[in-house]
């Protein structure tokens, strides 16, 4: 239970499923500000992914005896959450969170207030927009930094058919910003990278 236990994620779940009454207190401790991240970043609302947390941690909870140990158990954890979320989206159907949106602009300081707020609200516009499995995907993959296996583990499907739903949910985003992101272009006239097609 204390934050010097040595203990591997996998002996943690095993000991919790052998009945050690602190061990999957020790591994949600180990992991949790990941998961909430991934929570927050999936689900539709702060007040969502906090639900989303506690409904998937529940299930692990109750569901560990049936790790297989075919995947590591922060991907499994990943899993759950990430399933978690996309069922509370799908019930809820909720308008976008900015919290992470908010973050990635903490970090564009030559933009004043006004035009990071505009561009926020067009970022949250435009991912709710997208379909739920592209967006899981761009949240794992472009905000979390997951690799494309890695997401491809946690979501249960091929590296290829996360690389597609990337590419697709990330053309889709690029043409639905283009005004945002190139506010100064002159009516009419394409962007560089757009130069030669339509």
């Amino acid at each position: 239970m204390s934050a010097t236990d040595a203990r591997t994620d996998a002996e943690l779940l095993a000991a919790h499923v052998q009945g050690d009454p602190h061990a999957f207190g020790e591994l949600f401790t180990r992991h949790k500000d990941r998961l909430w991240a991934v929570a927050l970043r999936t689900a539709s609302s702060p007040d969502d992914a906090a639900d989303a947390l506690q409904d998937a941690m529940v299930s692990a909870f109750r569901r560990a005896g049936s790790f297989r140990g075919e995947a590591a158990v922060t991907t499994w954890l990943h899993r759950i959450v990430v399933n978690a979320c996309l069922d509370q989206h799908r019930r809820r159907k909720n308008r976008p969170t900015t919290t992470w949106i908010e973050t990635l602009h903490e970090q564009q300081t030559h933009r004043d207030d006004v035009a990071n707020r505009e561009l926020q609200i067009e970022l949250e516009r435009a991912l709710a927009e997208l379909p739920e499995d592209q967006r899981a995907a761009i949240v794992l993959v472009d905000v979390q930094g997951y690799s494309v296996e890695e997401a491809a583990a946690v979501l249960e499907c091929p590296a290829g058919t996360i690389k597609s739903r990337c590419s697709r949910g990330r053309a889709k985003l690029a043409v639905r910003l283009e005004s945002v992101r190139n506010p100064d272009a002159s009516p009419g006239v394409l962007p560089e990278r757009k130069a030669g097609g339509k």
